[in-house]
């Protein structure tokens, strides 16, 4: 039992999960072919037009490209980790570079305390909650926690 598709414009084959993929050339036309694990069906995908891809097209599969590469859980909890050490990061470097010059620090704390709110406020007041919206979440718990140790740092 085997299945031919041709290819959108966007030249990206809409299917889940493939294990093995090959490519070979037939008769001017490139074809990409793979098989499941199962060996129930082969797929075979063929796109007509050998034109270059255009920017729109690549811009319009980096959603999809991004959420194929945020399903592993690994994946998820790394980024996880990366967004609250970048938060941290940040607050450093605030306190550091307001607290050095002196001039507009209070200014900054209220930036600091405003952007925090608004964030913890945009977080809760959403019904679902999305990977990019839990990285953003992160980040605030990570810049959150990046000043009070240097506010420890300060007191000591």
């Amino acid at each position: 039992m085997a299945q031919s598709l041709n290819l959108t414009s966007t030249g990206v084959l809409k299917l889940g999960l493939i294990t093995g993929t090959w490519v070979s050339k037939r008769k001017k036309l490139q074809a990409f072919e793979s098989r499941s694990t199962l060996r129930l069906f082969t797929i075979q995908a063929v796109q007509e037009n050998e034109r270059p891809r255009r920017l729109v097209d690549i811009i319009r599969i980096v959603p999809e490209i991004s959420r194929n590469y945020f399903r592993r859980p690994s994946r998820r909890t790394l980024f996880g980790g990366i967004s609250i050490l970048g938060g941290f990061y940040v607050a450093q470097t605030i306190s550091l570079s307001f607290g050095v010059l002196g001039v507009n620090d209070v200014i900054a704390a209220v930036l600091c305390v405003l952007v925090t709110e608004y964030v913890t406020r945009f977080f809760y007041s959403r019904p679902k909650v999305t990977f990019y919206l839990a990285l953003l979440n992160n980040f605030k718990i990570g810049f959150t926690y990046g000043l009070f140790i240097d506010a420890f740092k300060l007191a000591s």
